[in-house]
């Protein structure tokens, strides 16, 4: 099973900006394959489903960015989720916009939704898609 987590503001002001880029591309992804975003647990709203062949559970924690590591263990915890099945997707101004990189390890850099993720999960073991936008 893995566990795929889009960073976001819940706010509707954040809608469509570049914060909720962890957000909008878990909506595609849903879209794309028949799952449905609307259970509530953990102060997130989430789904199941397959993609691949392979059991997923995408989530979009409801805190504010800096306390999304919070929802993000607690998804860990209740399935029993290894890191090597943990994915994080958030935007990144630090690449250029439009770029797409996958790591499997690494800092949060100035990410504040990703500072709160390493912290929460006590390790930088896991896998993060990270979408460049724009500064402003």
């Amino acid at each position: 099973m893995y566990l795929i987590v889009g960073l976001g503001n819940p706010e509707e002001e954040y809608s469509n900006t570049r914060h909720n880029m962890g957000f909008d591309t878990l909506n595609e992804l849903a879209k794309r394959n028949g799952i449905e975003i609307n259970r509530n647990k953990y102060n997130s709203l989430y789904g199941q489903g397959i993609i691949k062949n392979e059991k997923v559970i995408l989530v979009k924690p409801q805190t504010y960015m800096n306390l999304s590591g919070i929802a993000v263990k607690q998804f860990k915890d209740f399935y029993k989720i290894e890191g090597n099945k943990i994915i994080i997707v958030h935007d990144d101004i630090d690449i250029k916009e439009g770029t797409i990189k996958i790591r499997k390890t690494g800092g949060a850099g100035t990410h504040n939704g990703m500072k709160s993720v390493v912290q929460e999960l006590g390790n930088k073991e896991f896998y993060r898609i990270r979408i460049g936008v724009r500064k402003s």
